[in-house]
């Protein structure tokens, strides 16, 4: 009885198919940084700067999937990263990351809400921002409380809309390009001029360095399919499918989109420009352009915010398996939905976005800063993680062939990812705008430590002793 209890109450259910796994990493990408974030990559690093750092930010995202996906098809669970750096670096590493991460998602959840409230004053001028808050936050909470199928179906809807906008941008802004489609004003068709004009690099290599921070962040979401392994159908073939696609078409969207925008977009203009996906469509005469693509933002904002809850929701159950939060946050609904972690994460969320209307120059700051530390050290584990677990694998007497996906060329491959990684993070201080994130970060991170040493880790120690003798006790009673 008390068995049947614990699996009723205890464990997730695997609903997700392939093509949710695709589209929620994808979706978990895709987002503002693309559709407004670009035109000052474009500025900064210049057009074929701007190519370059995608590029490149592509690498590291590739390197840093292999490792994941060996992981999590050799064990689907939902903590993922956290609980492959708990079992495979450390408890107290993976405590503290755990928490960075689930604040990180749970403060990219209120920034969401927030800019998506901010984009409805389009439509509705005038109307309080907060009421928009407030009902896109029930939606995405119900979506979520509803089933982790629910939430998969969500988010394959929502990332198809943005794909489908990237694409239209891609072949009308290509044809606007060489000529095929006249532009506003009987303006030549550019060809490739905007390359030629300003070299490589025309702010040299400090401005390529210092975009290729933000690029690499907008990479950052990928992660998710680790996340979501616990809750999809036969991990072992879903999820190598999943990272391999979403690898593949995310360099191809991404590249491909800062390739025609470069084109179509002088790099003066680029950065002064609020969305230079709205400036291609109204140039190319597509009618109620920069409407269509406050829709596409304002989906790709709720996006974000659907996978940030998800991800959050997912990361304090598997702390709570892990003895590292409260057993309460383990406990799941009918639809097996983890509900107490669900309700705590968009509390948490929603005081992070009253500090966006109280406290926007200081809290919220300060908090966003952490918010984009989060997933930059998660990677860092998963590549990290990684290497510990084949070489623990091999040394326990395993054999590589029998791994269902491995990682090619280790350990080359996997260090290369954990030190390109590190580069970015420790990057981080160059750049005036995100070097708050290391002076915050890094004392979090350390008293993460400190709860862990001095609380967490004595709690774990007695429940694995009453774990034992409950064990030995049943053991007894059986031989008996």
């Amino acid at each position: 009885m008390n068995v049947k209890e614990n699996k009723t109450t205890h464990e997730l259910k695997r609903t997700m198919k392939s093509r949710h796994l695709f589209m929620i990493s994808l979706g978990g990408v895709i987002g503002s940084g693309l559709f407004l974030g670009s035109g000052y990559t474009i500025s900064q690093a210049g057009p074929m700067g701007a190519i370059l750092s995608y590029i490149v930010g592509g690498f590291i995202m590739f390197l840093t999937m292999l490792c994941l996906g060996e992981l999590s098809v050799a064990m689907p669970v939902s903590g993922s990263f956290q609980t492959y750096t708990t079992k495979f670096i450390g408890p107290g590493t993976g405590f503290a990351l755990g928490w960075l991460y689930w604040l990180g998602w749970s403060v990219t959840v209120a920034l969401e809400l927030l800019s998506a409230g901010q984009l409805m004053q389009r439509w509705f001028p005038g109307s309080p921002v907060w009421v928009w808050c407030s009902i896109f936050a029930i939606v995405l909470f119900s979506l979520n409380a509803l089933s982790a199928r629910a939430f998969g179906e969500t988010e394959f809807w929502f990332s198809s809309i943005k794909i489908f906008a990237i694409l239209a941008f891609i072949v009308l802004g290509g044809a606007a390009m060489f000529g095929l489609i006249h532009m506003k004003g009987q303006q030549p068709a550019p060809f490739l001029t905007n390359f030629t004009a300003h070299g490589l690099l025309p702010h040299g290599i400090t401005a390529l360095l210092i975009t290729m921070i933000t690029v690499n962040f907008s990479f950052q979401g990928t992660e998710l399919i680790g996340i979501a392994a616990g809750e999809s159908e036969e991990p072992e073939k879903t999820i190598p499918k999943s990272i391999k696609q979403t690898v593949w078409r995310t360099l191809f969207f991404f590249v491909l989109a800062i390739f025609v925008l470069a084109s179509l977009i002088p790099m003066k203009q680029a950065g002064v420009v609020e969305s230079p996906f709205v400036v291609v469509f109204d140039s190319i005469g597509i009618p109620y352009a920069a409407d269509i693509m406050n829709f596409v933002i304002l989906t790709a904002l709720l996006s974000v915010a659907n996978s940030g809850l998800y991800a959050a929701t997912r990361m304090l159950y598997a702390m709570s398996k892990e003895k590292m939060a409260s057993p309460k946050l383990a406990q799941v609904n009918k639809q097996g939905v983890p509900f107490n972690a669900l309700v705590l994460t968009l509390g948490i969320a929603l005081l992070s976005l009253l500090s966006g209307f109280f406290a926007e120059e200081t809290v919220f700051v300060w908090l966003l800063s952490v918010a984009g530390l989060g997933a930059q050290v998660g990677w860092i584990s998963i590549t990290a993680s990684q290497i510990a677990f084949r070489r623990k694998f091999i040394r326990e007497g395993g054999k590589v062939e029998d791994l269902k996906f491995k990682t090619p060329l280790f350990p080359a491959l996997p260090i290369i990812g954990l030190t390109l990684n590190c580069l970015v993070l420790v990057s981080l201080a160059f750049d005036s705008e995100q070097r708050l994130a290391l002076y915050l970060g890094v004392p979090f991170v350390g008293i993460c430590y400190l709860i862990y040493h001095f609380k967490i880790k004595k709690n774990r120690e007695m429940d694995g002793l009453v774990e034992q003798e409950l064990n030995l006790n049943e053991n007894k009673k059986m031989i008996i």
